[in-house]
């Protein structure tokens, strides 16, 4: 989800028995949207300098686990 996209979610409630239901599928429909991620990221400001390192040290967390991961692929044939 980008910094202003506009996110909608809908749930609607056919039968009011199922209420819980739908409680849970609206809130699944917000997770994969991305919408409690960003609302965690933006509950407090952080310096412009703290997100970058946090995105360099992800960066760098990513690109260990893909060479790990290719490493591993062919030590099955050693």
């Amino acid at each position: 989800m980008g910094r202003r996209t506009p996110v909608n979610v809908e749930v609607a409630i056919y039968d009011q028995s199922q209420v819980h239901r739908m409680i849970k599928k609206f809130i699944r429909k917000c997770k994969k949207s991305g919408l409690f991620e960003e609302l965690r990221e933006r509950r407090y400001h952080k310096k412009k300098s703290v997100k970058l390192k946090e995105k360099r040290e992800r960066k760098k967390r990513l690109s260990q686990k893909s060479t790990q991961d290719y490493k591993d692929k062919f030590k099955k044939f050693d």
